[in-house]
């Protein structure tokens, strides 16, 4: 965590005086005299090799943590596959029972429908004949 607290901490400095640097090249800004002299060209080549060998090492972490998450979704979709065939045996399982089991529900389902209506109309029938009869 506090290796990834130094990236954040560095991206600041990495970024500053950026308005001295333009396409490859070291330009002169405001706060530089015309002439730099030797050691001010040294310092300034020196700063940018820092800074590429910060941000070479910022792309290899992130390379590595792209690599660790590719790794870990292609395991998490091997085990999502293993779970589908799992449950598709399940089903299947299901499935064959409810089929032999559901020919005798559903005639029990109809008895008992039948039954039913039957049992209503001679309920209401009777009560029929007692108030009007």
């Amino acid at each position: 965590m506090s290796y990834r607290r130094d990236h954040r901490a560095h991206r600041a400095a990495l970024f500053d005086n950026y308005d001295s640097i333009e396409e490859g090249g070291i330009r002169a800004s405001s706060s530089y005299p015309r002439d730099l002299d030797e050691r001010d060209n040294d310092k300034a080549v020196d700063s940018l090799q820092d800074r590429v060998s910060f941000l070479k090492k910022l792309t290899g972490d992130i390379h590595e943590e792209v690599e660790t998450h590719n790794k870990m979704l292609d395991r998490m979709g091997n085990e999502m596959d293993s779970s589908r065939g799992i449950m598709s045996g399940t089903m299947d399982r299901f499935k064959m029972v409810f089929e032999k089991k559901s020919k005798q529900k559903v005639c029990k389902l109809v008895g008992y429908f039948v039954l039913s209506f039957f049992l209503i109309y001679y309920i209401f029938r009777f009560l029929m004949y007692f108030m009007y009869g």
